[in-house]
């Protein structure tokens, strides 16, 4: 460790009355003042050695802290001129003091690859470039008000509000003529129009002294919020000349995306609009997203082109020729990790080209929302492939995929003239945007926000490895090692166990489950992509579908003889850590085994029957095998919670209030059944946070927690 490193343990420690927090105690009961006095000097002692021990004149390099995380900036994707010699983009900042963060506009150039600051009002984003080039229209709630739509030129000049409406707008797309704005607002349907009068049904539902929420509905809140205010979300026209805006879609109760921006996209001749909106009626068995094209004069009915598909239809895109709409599709309605196909839908017959496998190797890849090229004879995608999210093009006349980028985590993607613009990340790499000739050559990084916090941090070394996990299949798995890792040594390991299941532990610099971070203090932390795991392959994604834990919990195990067979690992100072899904593992290796040291669960699931009241419960029947109204015997056998009575080992638990996904629940009768056992565990709950924690100081308490938790029961660094 660094000599910072030592005094901050140290101060943590004698500062710290607290014995059940104390990372030093012997146990729970037995802190005393003699003990804490020796542990003092040792540590003093060792800081002041570590302190003599630095190199003269080298650099002072430190481990990452969650205050650093906090103190990087975050770029996002954002739009090019139609020139394709300039970029705009948000870049948020947070302050840790303030709680809160500021998000401004950015501009770059390509051409003379300089970037300056173009907006100062700390809460502008979703910028979109006109069509003519001369404006940049954006969405931002200056003053305290909900987001609005604003307008600045792009030579500079005061920004000028467009809307002032008694609800916040969004996902702001120019039409060709540069006259007008489509942008999306959630409204109450009885509002006719008349915004005046929204804003006092709005002002009405506010002030009701009645706190009851009544619904019939089977999807009746998501994530973090309710959906019983009857709000739905809709597409709106905007005349920048008469300011007289449009309802285009007047009557409709039809759910857009409920995680993201709206997918929505405006024909190049402006006379439509294609939407990915839900078509299945109250009381939402399920969302069933389908492509609607909406006509943009307002008078029209809205046409849903992809009614015989039961599952979902997404990422509607035009090509510039205007002869093509491109969609994603899915098959199944039971599965939402279902791979996409690509559709290509000629507007003129109504002819489909699907393709039904998107092949890169001898892994069928899933795309992501695409962008067509100039010249409508290819698009350009992200897909996760085998722990990496990668570049890729279509060429629609070959029927051809193929790699433009490799590497990291890549999101965002922008068209500026024969390049690709896009926010790169990986598990060593915080957020850039970087560029790239649409044919894969000239990688280049294009912005720099984080280069000083980055050169003084100390990073682990990453490796990418495979092994055999179970029924001899291979896993792969990246091993994260702390800055100061020697092999000659033995270090505690932290298996960690992803959500999902189905996503991935990808090469990603995660702001919320920062692998770097778990392995600062010194751990050797493993992140394996079980079966379930999406970017390995349908079948492997699929493999789980109906046994949650079965196949996953023998990869986890796997991972862990694998790792503890290294020389440097000390196999008597492991723990295992997940969130969400990987919470749920966590329960399920509780009573499974005793062979870890310590056990970390955040918003993790504890017992199946619960998540029935979680708020999207249409898959849980195919995903557990059972419900409690029909095969309840079977479900059953995949519930952690009827294994209680082999729990052993401490395990931390974390929770939030207004998570929707996970319920609070699942934590509290976890944490019950650790204390009528009379078990070592310690429950941390966020009133203010759902499935994920999101603001500075309690994040940054969050990893304090985690790490105190490891420390008192695995230590850190190397055994003495």
């Amino acid at each position: 460790m660094t000599f910072s490193t030592h005094f901050k343990l140290f101060f943590r420690f004698y500062l710290n009355d607290d014995v059940n927090s104390n990372p030093y105690a012997v146990d729970s009961k037995a802190g005393t003042r003699p003990f804490r006095s020796l542990v003092f000097v040792l540590l003093l002692t060792s800081a002041l050695l570590a302190g003599t021990a630095s190199t003269p004149g080298a650099k002072d390099k430190n481990p990452i802290t969650a205050e650093d995380l906090w103190n990087i900036k975050r770029v996002a994707a954002g739009d090019a001129s139609p020139d394709g010699n300039y970029v705009v983009y948000p870049v948020t900042r947070y302050s840790i003091e303030e709680n809160r963060s500021y998000t401004n506009l950015h501009l770059y150039h390509l051409d003379g690859q300089t970037e300056r600051q173009f907006t100062s009002q700390n809460s502008d984003r979703q910028p979109a470039w006109s069509p003519d080039g001369r404006q940049i229209a954006f969405v931002s709630g200056r003053d305290g008000s909900p987001a609005q739509l604003y307008l600045i030129p792009v030579d500079g000049g005061e920004a000028t509000r467009l809307t002032d409406l008694p609800v916040s707008v969004s996902a702001p797309k120019w039409f060709p003529d540069s006259r007008h704005i489509a942008f999306v607002a959630h409204v109450l349907p009885g509002y006719d129009g008349d915004f005046g009068a929204l804003g006092q049904m709005i002002r009405e539902q506010e002030e009701n002294k009645v706190s009851a929420k009544v619904t019939e509905n089977r999807i009746y809140r998501h994530w973090d919020r309710w959906l019983t205010d009857g709000r739905y979300p809709r597409i709106f026209k905007l005349n920048i000349e008469t300011q007289e805006i449009t309802d285009l879609m007047p009557g409709s109760r039809r759910y857009f995306a409920m995680m993201g921006s709206a997918e929505y996209d405006i024909s190049p001749d402006g006379q439509e609009i294609a939407v990915s909106a839900n078509s299945n009626p109250p009381p939402y068995e399920y969302l069933n997203y389908d492509i609607f094209l909406v006509p943009t004069d307002g008078g029209g009915e809205l046409v849903n082109i992809t009614e015989h598909n039961p599952a979902n239809d997404l990422s509607p895109a035009y090509s510039p020729d205007g002869r093509t709409l491109f969609y994603r599709k899915q098959l199944r309605t039971d599965f939402y990790a279902d791979r996409a196909r690509l559709v290509f839908y000629n507007r003129e017959s109504g002819d489909r080209n699907i393709i039904e496998t998107v092949m890169h190797g001898e892994i069928d890849i899933s795309p992501g929302s695409a962008l067509w090229s100039a010249n409508s004879r290819e698009i350009y995608f992200t897909a996760q492939d085998r722990g990496k999210t990668s570049v890729f093009a279509y060429e629609l006349r070959q029927d051809r995929v193929r790699e433009i980028h490799r590497g990291g985590t890549n999101s965002g993607l922008t068209l500026a003239g024969d390049e690709l613009v896009f926010v790169h990340r990986s598990l060593s790499h915080a957020p850039e945007l970087y560029r790239i000739s649409t044919n894969g050559r000239r990688l280049a990084k294009m912005t720099g926000y984080n280069d000083a916090i980055m050169s003084d941090v100390d990073l682990g070394r990453v490796e990418n490895v495979t092994y055999k996990g179970a029924n001899d299949a291979d896993v792969q798995m990246f091993i994260v090692y702390p800055p100061d890792f020697d092999e000659d040594k033995e270090w505690p390991l932290l298996v960690q166990i992803h959500g999902g299941p189905h996503g991935i532990f990808g090469d990603d610099f995660h702001f919320r489950w920062n692998a770097q971070l778990f392995a600062a203090p010194g751990y050797v932390v493993a992140l394996p992509n079980f079966h379930g795991s999406t970017s390995f392959g349908q079948e492997f994604a699929e493999s789980i579908h109906g046994a949650h834990s079965e196949l996953p919990y023998r990869d986890i195990i796997k991972a862990t003889d694998f790792m503890v067979n290294k020389p440097y690992i000390n196999p008597d100072r492991t723990a295992a850590a997940g969130g969400s899904y990987g919470g749920y593992m966590v329960s399920w290796i509780a009573g499974h085994t005793d062979r870890y040291q310590a056990l970390i669960n955040h918003a993790g699931v504890y017992n199946i029957m619960t998540q029935f009241g979680s708020d999207v419960t249409y898959h849980r029947e195919a995903a557990y095998s059972g419900s409690p109204w029909e095969g309840l015997e079977s479900m059953q056998e995949w519930n952690p919670a009827l294994h209680a009575e082999n729990f052993q080992t401490p395990m931390l638990i974390i929770h939030g209030e207004l998570d929707y996904r996970v319920l609070l629940s699942n934590a509290l009768e976890v944490y019950g059944v650790y204390k009528g056992k009379g078990l070592d565990a310690r429950l941390v709950y966020y009133p203010d946070e759902n499935h994920w924690i999101l603001t500075p100081q309690n994040s940054i308490h969050w990893f304090g927690e985690f790490h105190d938790w490891l420390m008192r029961y695995v230590g850190a660094g190397p055994t003495e």
